[in-house]
């Protein structure tokens, strides 16, 4: 990589405060130069003993400095950008999730090949390069996959329960609870792949300030009563019980307003 390697200063094969010689070939193992948002990827595997550490790690293993939640909330934040389908809305979660990642320090990467997220240290970078004579200790480097193994059929299950709410809200309230619940469902579905009734605060803040806004088109009736067509959700969903996934070939929709030619993030 260009400018990235130091020439023998001494003449002897050796230059001062260089990392050891381990430490580059890991780096050009997983480290190529990207712009943000996935404009060039990172290459390279990574191994248990000199790969980048996974969120899914135990805490107390973890090298890197940012906290599980910030890596956790860059994830959200990036996916929710990908499938947004106003493009203000994505550049939004983008500017959210860079922002909250350089709070820590932090630089966030898509690499391309593997559809990981890949965070790196600040220090790492220079004009939006990661410098490999930078690097001594590649488990500081974070990465999350955004389409890991499992994720379907996870998806297929959770999906079919809020469906259920949504039938069960349709025929136990007025119509205005049945249409905000079919909305919120879809949100929690496809966005957090979490029950509806396993809403945070904060969760449910976002699908009442951003999201039904712009992507529910809802009637200024739902609006008004959107927290009481949440509070109905929750107060159905008690009853409702997880149904049986019977065709597990069934394949995730895409998400509305996603498509295979949409650019990645």
């Amino acid at each position: 990589m260009k400018g990235t390697d130091r020439t023998d200063e001494h003449g002897d094969g050796t230059a001062d405060d260089e990392p050891p010689e381990w430490a580059k070939e890991r780096a050009r193992e997983i480290v190529e130069a990207g712009s943000p948002d996935g404009d060039a990827a990172v290459d390279g595997d990574t191994d248990d003993t000199g790969g980048a550490t996974t969120v899914q790690e135990e805490a107390a293993d973890r090298v890197p400095d940012v906290p599980v939640e910030v890596v956790e909330e860059a994830e959200r934040l990036t996916r929710l950008a990908r499938e947004a389908t106003d493009p203000d809305a994505a550049a939004h979660y983008r500017e959210r999730r860079d922002e909250l990642v350089t709070d820590h320090e932090y630089t966030p990467r898509l690499r391309e090949d593997d559809d990981t997220l890949v965070l790196y240290p600040a220090e790492w970078m220079e004009s939006g390069t990661v410098r490999m004579d930078r690097i001594e200790d590649t488990d500081r480097a974070v990465e999350v996959s955004l389409s890991g193994p499992g994720d379907a059929d996870r998806y297929r299950e959770i999906a079919a329960y809020n469906d259920a709410v949504v039938d069960a809200v349709a025929d136990r309230a007025a119509d205005v609870h049945a249409e905000t619940a079919r909305t919120f469902a879809a949100f929690m579905s496809n966005h957090y792949v979490r029950h509806v009734d396993d809403a945070t605060p904060a969760i449910r803040e976002e699908f009442r300030e951003e999201y039904l806004p712009r992507n529910g088109w809802p009637t200024d009736e739902q609006l008004a009563r959107v927290e009481e067509s949440l509070t109905t959700v929750e107060s159905v969903a008690r009853d409702v019980e997880e149904p049986e996934i019977e065709d597990p070939e069934i394949e995730k929709p895409n998400i509305e307003g996603s498509g295979p030619d949409e650019p990645e993030i």
